[in-house]
């Protein structure tokens, strides 16, 4: 696998002659933030070897480099997530790429559902810690020494500073936000009322189906990470009347992207 992501890795340099600092992986819904990117090159996932494709809708599958906020970044239209049928190691096979690409810090997305009973739809909810109840760990398997210790330390998974700049940065716009715990599991399957429950009882403000695994990877391999929840639904189990859709999902999001890219291009800029 490492001979792998060194050999995309090098690919992307000799294509693109290009040294990103911030890889950003962009949830469903949430692609148009690439409008605010002064892009210099552009690949579709199938171009690029051994990458996986997205089959999600709301997933564009492109992978751009370019300029934002003053800064080198490279930023994945589109996630792969587990329920794809994707091992973990493909689900998270990109960031690896990124470290070898020279980035330093990664900022995501997803859409998630609130279970906090203070979160609105619309909201942003800055991501303070988060809890993987995937079924099982990205890291498992042999080491991958060349990236990141056997057993990586994850008491500051999202990087405190980013998280205080992120909040001053919405305080100043005026953009209302959020900050709680991201709980990450399988789906594809929305959660029952049931699980919202459970999901509340240990502790999580919103749940979704990414983000997790790629941080965890991130870490392993000593990248800081910032992420982004955008709150599209709400999980209230006495709304059985009230189902969530896809398309709900991402219509929401695609409205909220607008002040996610404020946050993401100004925290960007103070790096």
């Amino acid at each position: 696998m490492f001979e792998k992501i060194k050999a995309t890795a090098q690919f992307l340099k000799d294509k693109t002659q290009f040294t990103p600092e911030v890889g950003i992986i962009l949830g469903s819904g949430l692609g148009g933030l690439v409008k605010a990117i002064d892009v210099k090159h552009t690949f579709d996932y199938s171009e690029v070897p051994n990458f996986p494709v997205s089959t999600v809708e709301g997933h564009d599958g492109k992978l751009i480099f370019g300029l934002l906020g003053g800064k080198n970044v490279v930023a994945m239209q589109g996630r792969f997530h587990y329920y794809e049928g994707y091992p973990m190691q493909e689900v998270t096979f990109p960031v690896r790429v990124m470290k070898l690409l020279g980035v330093k810090t990664v900022f995501l997305s997803n859409a998630a559902g609130g279970l906090n009973p203070a979160f609105e739809v619309g909201d942003l909810m800055i991501i303070c810690d988060h809890i993987n109840f995937f079924p099982e760990n990205p890291l498992r398997g042999k080491n991958m020494d060349e990236l990141g210790t056997r057993f990586p330390e994850m008491s500051q998974t999202y990087n405190a500073e980013l998280i205080a700049r992120a909040k001053k940065i919405a305080t100043d716009y005026k953009i209302k936000f959020q900050s709680g715990v991201y709980i990450g599991s399988p789906g594809p399957t929305l959660e029952t009322p049931a699980e919202y429950n459970m999901f509340r009882l240990l502790g999580a403000d919103a749940t979704g189906m990414s983000t997790v695994p790629e941080v965890i990877v991130a870490r392993h391999a000593g990248m800081e990470c910032f992420g982004i929840s955008v709150i599209t639904n709400l999980a209230k189990p006495a709304d059985t009347d009230k189902p969530t859709s896809h398309e709900e999902v991402q219509n929401v999001a695609q409205v909220a992207e607008r002040n996610m890219t404020v946050v993401f291009t100004e925290l960007i800029k103070s790096l």
